[in-house]
């Protein structure tokens, strides 16, 4: 009589998915870094004869609602009054201060409607960046 003895298997660890955890938690480390902001740690920087002036941009939301009603950072402003508010801004300015208006306007307004307010700061010298969405 012939007596079949068990065959011995080795132990395997199937490591297929572990790189899928391991893309993931890479990923997950990522994204969470970026949004987490630095203690920052405040120094007085030397003084340099040669140093450059940064220029800081401040941005004025400018929206135009469809029924051609005005908004200059969330406080209606007549269509008259932009022109003086704009100019009255830009003096406020510091010299190392850049102005950018976005303008915001309703998509069913009138190409000439939104064509008037670039008028506008055009006459006032201040950049105008036109807000669009993709389809």
């Amino acid at each position: 009589m012939k007596v079949q003895r068990k065959k011995s298997r080795a132990a395997e660890v199937y490591t297929a998915s572990l790189n899928d955890i391991m893309f993931f938690l890479l990923l997950f480390f990522l994204i969470i870094s970026t949004m987490v902001t630095p203690a920052a740690i405040r120094v007085m920087l030397p003084n340099a004869s040669t140093s450059e002036q940064v220029v800081t941009k401040k941005n004025v939301n400018l929206v135009i609602t469809p029924d051609l009603r005005y908004y200059i950072d969330d406080r209606e402003i007549a269509k008259e009054e932009i022109e003086p508010t704009l100019a009255a801004m830009l003096a406020q300015k510091g010299e190392n201060e850049e102005m950018n208006v976005l303008l915001q306007a309703d998509r069913n307004l009138s190409l000439q409607d939104v064509v008037d307010i670039i008028d506008i700061g055009n006459k006032v010298k201040v950049k105008m960046i036109l807000f669009t969405q993709k389809p």
